[in-house]
C-alpha cells in the first residue's frame, strides 16, 4: 500500500471513529445533564486543567449550570456544583449514589475495606466498623483522653526543639497516627520510631501524588498507561507497602487473640472472621480486615495531620488571629489546667478559627468519586447506572453568598454580630461525612475517623500550642518555623479528583 493509501485509510478510520462517537453521544446523552461535547478516546480531557480540577469545574458550571456531564476517556461523569445540588444528592439520593467509582491506583484495595470498596462486602464492613469505632471511644470522652495524652507527648517533642526552626511535618503527623494506632492496634510509636516515620512519609507522599496531573490521567487511562514509567508506580508501591504493614499487624493479633477480651478494633474484626469461618462467602477475610485497617489508618492520620500543619501555618501568617486566640485561651483556660473539649462552649472565637481553618484549606475539594447504583432520575435528567458522580465540596466551602470573600481567611465567617459562634450548614469537611441534622448518614468510616479526630485533636493542639508557647511573648512568629509561603492556596488543587 502506498503512503497516500495509508494516509487515506487513517483518515477514513478517524472520521468513522468520530461519527461513531457522535452517534453514541447523541444516543446515550439525550437525557443526561448538559456538558461539553467529548472527543473520541480522550473525552473532555482538553477542557480540564488537571493541575486544578476544581477551577475547571467552576468554569464549566458557569456555562452549563450546577449539574453537568463530562467525559474522561469513555467514563461518564456527572458533576454537582454548589450547595443546593450537593445537598440534594447527598440527602435525598444517598442510596442511589452510594457506589464508589473505580480507582485504578488503589487496585490492591478493590472490593475490600471501607473507602475504595464497591463490592458486596462494603455495606456490612462499613456498618460494623462504625459501631466498633464507637465502642472503642470514637466521638466520646475516651477518645478525648487519648488525644490529651498524645498532646502531652507532642508538646514534649516540640519543647526538645528549644525554639529552633524545624519542619513539623512528621512530628505533627505522629500525634494523630498514635491516636488512631491506639484504637486499631493498641500501639504507641515513639516520635523517632523508624516504622512510624516511614508510614508518615508514605501517607504524605500518597496524599500529594493523588493530586498530580499524571495520577489524574492514569486513573482515567490506566489501560493505556499502566505499562509506562511514572509516579503511579510509586503510589501503588506505597499503597501495597501500607497494606502489607496492616496485614502483618492483623496476623500478629490473630496469633495472640483472646476472644473473651478484645483489645482493639483489629481484635473485634478478627472475632467476626472467626464467627464466619464456615461461611461459603465470608465478609471478614484477612485481606478485607487488613485493607479496612489500612483505610482507617490513612484516613484517620493524614487528614488530621495535614489540617493541624496548615492550621499552624495559618496562625503564623495571621498573627492578629493568633493574638485574639491567645487572649481567649488565657481568659477561659488560664495557665494551670489542661484544655478540654467542653471549653469550646465558652470559646466562640476558637470555635470559629477551627472551622475556618478547615473551610479555608479545602482539604478534599473534589471529593471522592461516587457511582450511581441504579438508573436514577435527578432534576429531570436520567443518570444511568455506573455513572461516576462528583459532589464538589469546594463549591460549597467557597460559596461567596455564604462566605463573603471566601478566598480570604476570616474567622468571622463563623461568628454572628454578637461575637457568638455561628454554624454554617455549608461547612462540610472530610468527604461526604456530615454530623449536622441535614446530613446524618456517614458514607465513609475512614472519613468519620478523620472528622472525629480532627475536631477534638485540633482543639487540643491549637489550645495547647498557643497556650504553652513560651517564646511567643517575644514574637508570634518565633514560636515555630513552618513553610514560609507568601500566600495560602488550596492545599492540593487537584486533590482526590480521581475516578
Amino acid at each position: 500500500m502506498t503512503a497516500l493509501g495509508i494516509t487515506v485509510a487513517l483518515l477514513v478510520w478517524l472520521v468513522t471513529l468520530l461519527l461513531i462517537s457522535i452517534w453514541k453521544h447523541i444516543h446515550s446523552s439525550w437525557k443526561l445533564p448538559p456538558g461539553p461535547f467529548p472527543l473520541p478516546i480522550v473525552g473532555n480531557i482538553f477542557q480540564l486543567d488537571l493541575k486544578n480540577i476544581p477551577k475547571s469545574f467552576t468554569m464549566l458550571a458557569e456555562r452549563y449550570g450546577p449539574v453537568f456531564t463530562v467525559y474522561l476517556g469513555s467514563r461518564r461523569i456527572v458533576v454537582l456544583h454548589g450547595y443546593k445540588a450537593v445537598k440534594e444528592v447527598l440527602l435525598h439520593y444517598k442510596n442511589e449514589f452510594s457506589g464508589r467509582g473505580e480507582i485504578p491506583t488503589f487496585q490492591v484495595h478493590k472490593d475490600k475495606g471501607v473507602i475504595f470498596n464497591n463490592g458486596p462486602t462494603w455495606r456490612d464492613t462499613r456498618r460494623f466498623s462504625l459501631t466498633t469505632l464507637r465502642d472503642f471511644g470514637m466521638g466520646k470522652q475516651g477518645n478525648e483522653q487519648r488525644i490529651q495524652r498524645e498532646a502531652h507527648f507532642l508538646l514534649e517533642a516540640l519543647r526538645k526543639t528549644h525554639g529552633q526552626p524545624f519542619d513539623p511535618t512528621f512530628l505533627i503527623g505522629c500525634a494523630p497516627c498514635n491516636v488512631i494506632s491506639d484504637i486499631l492496634f493498641r500501639q504507641h510509636f515513639d516520635y523517632n520510631d523508624k516504622t512510624c516515620l516511614r508510614l508518615m512519609s508514605m501517607f504524605n507522599e500518597n496524599f500529594y501524588l493523588l493530586s498530580t496531573g499524571w495520577i489524574q490521567l492514569y486513573n482515567n487511562f490506566s489501560g493505556y498507561l499502566r505499562y509506562l514509567p511514572g509516579s503511579h508506580r510509586k503510589l501503588m508501591k506505597n499503597i501495597s507497602e501500607i497494606k502489607d504493614y496492616a496485614l502483618e499487624r492483623v496476623k500478629d493479633h490473630r496469633d495472640s487473640l483472646e476472644p473473651s477480651c478484645p483489645r482493639d478494633f483489629t481484635d473485634t474484626l478478627l472475632m467476626e472472621m472467626e464467627k464466619e469461618k464456615y461461611s461459603a462467602e465470608p465478609i471478614y477475610t484477612l485481606d478485607n480486615i487488613a485493607v479496612t485497617v489500612a483505610d482507617m489508618f490513612f484516613a484517620g492520620t493524614e487528614t488530621t495531620s495535614t489540617t493541624l500543619r496548615y492550621g499552624l501555618l495559618i496562625l503564623m501568617k495571621y498573627p492578629e488571629v493568633e493574638e485574639k486566640l491567645h487572649e481567649e485561651i488565657d481568659r477561659v483556660i488560664g495557665p494551670n489546667r489542661i484544655p478540654a473539649i467542653k471549653d469550646r462552649l465558652d470559646m466562640p472565637y476558637l470555635d470559629a478559627v477551627v472551622h475556618e481553618i478547615q473551610r479555608f484549606i479545602d482539604l478534599i475539594p473534589s471529593n471522592l468519586p461516587h457511582e450511581a447504583t441504579r438508573d436514577t432520575v435527578f432534576r429531570d435528567y436520567i443518570i444511568p447506572k455506573g455513572t461516576v458522580v462528583i459532589p464538589t465540596l469546594d463549591s460549597v466551602l467557597y460559596d461567596s453568598q455564604e462566605f463573603p470573600e471566601p478566598e480570604k481567611f476570616k474567622p468571622e465567617h463563623f461568628l454572628n454580630e454578637n461575637g457568638k459562634f455561628k454554624y454554617s450548614d455549608h461547612f462540610k469537611a472530610f468527604s461526604a461525612v456530615y454530623t449536622r441534622p441535614s446530613f446524618r448518614r456517614p458514607w465513609m468510616p475512614g472519613g468519620v475517623v478523620g472528622l472525629w479526630m480532627a475536631d477534638p485533636c485540633l482543639w487540643n493542639k491549637l489550645m495547647s500550642e498557643v497556650w504553652t508557647a513560651e517564646s511567643r511573648s517575644k514574637s508570634p512568629r518565633s514560636f515555630m518555623m513552618l513553610y514560609q509561603s507568601p500566600s495560602l492556596p488550596a492545599l492540593f488543587p487537584g486533590s482526590f479528583m480521581y475516578f
